[in-house]
């Protein structure tokens, strides 16, 4: 008979935030895999749980993998879990997890908490949709960060990212100029004693952070561009061009005149009574 994986869920920084189903699983499977076996059995013994423990990191995630797997395979169940939250969220768990699928090994996970999930809703922005984002590509992937930021510039879901304080600077600076003007929630030591919610914008935070020295581990909750904002935005790059011109991008696609006419109203915002009255105007002027 087969193993199994559990995905259990640690304390953010609250030690009483544990639930009593992931005490009892670690307490029962075989072998514990941890990000770092050095500050996880701070953990385990703070509930004397004396299970045996593994490392399972970014830098042995697809070999080590493979080996939890025939452990799993030969009958042991495994526990999987991070310095801290969630495993397999911007996590190297995600790997084991799709091995395991694709091996057949069944994965459960007991929930708890999520650093990302927290923060949103200490933000005060809006939580009905959001997108997480983890953390950026560093500055020795430039392209890729800036490719990242390009993408974020017109998300209007709010956005959540981690950040590490000797990066925070460079990345909310990177933020304002990528992203314009926005709301941002600053998140640091998040359920521990000191815990910090900052609500500010990026202006605000890039001047916070000159004069104070960056501290923690961060989650930084920004604002989505709206809706409304974006349209405007669209409306403003099609007003750019000629109304003539926009016809003729539709039409010389296919479209009939009719739905061109249609198609551009939309585009520019107005109705097509006022295009059809435009064009009307132009053709007379002709």
């Amino acid at each position: 008979m087969q193993g199994m994986l559990y995905l259990c869920a640690t304390p953010i920084g609250n030690l009483n935030d544990i639930t009593a189903r992931v005490l009892e699983t670690l307490g029962n499977v075989d072998i514990i895999a941890a990000e770092d076996t050095r500050n996880s059995i701070k953990l385990l013994n703070h509930f004397d749980i004396h299970t045996e423990m593994t490392s399972y990191h970014e830098y042995n995630k697809v070999e080590k993998a493979e080996y939890l797997i025939r452990l799993m395979q030969e009958g042991k169940n495994i526990a999987l879990i991070t310095d801290a939250g969630t495993p397999a969220i911007s996590d190297p768990g995600e790997v084991l997890v799709r091995m395991c699928h694709e091996a057949g090994i069944t994965v459960t996970s007991l929930p708890g908490p999520a650093a990302c999930i927290t923060a949103l809703t200490l933000s005060g922005l809006n939580t009905r949709r959001f997108v997480f984002e983890g953390f950026l590509p560093g500055q020795d992937d430039k392209k890729e960060r800036r490719r990242i930021l390009e993408s974020l510039k017109d998300e209007h879901r709010t956005i959540i990212m981690y950040e590490a304080p000797h990066h925070l600077r460079v990345t909310l600076a990177d933020l304002r100029e990528a992203l314009g003007e926005r709301k941002i929630t600053i998140c640091r030591e998040l359920t521990k004693r000191f815990e910090e919610v900052m609500p500010t914008t990026l202006d605000g935070a890039v001047s916070y952070y000159e004069e104070n020295e960056p501290r923690g581990e961060y989650v930084l909750v920004i604002e989505g561009v709206s809706l409304d904002e974006l349209d405007k935005q669209k409306q403003q790059e099609w007003s750019k061009m000629s109304l003539e011109d926009h016809m003729a991008y539709y039409e010389n696609n296919g479209m009939s005149h009719k739905d061109a006419m249609k198609q551009v109203a939309s585009d520019r915002g107005v109705g097509k009574r006022e295009i059809y009255q435009a064009l009307l105007n132009g053709s007379k002027k002709g």
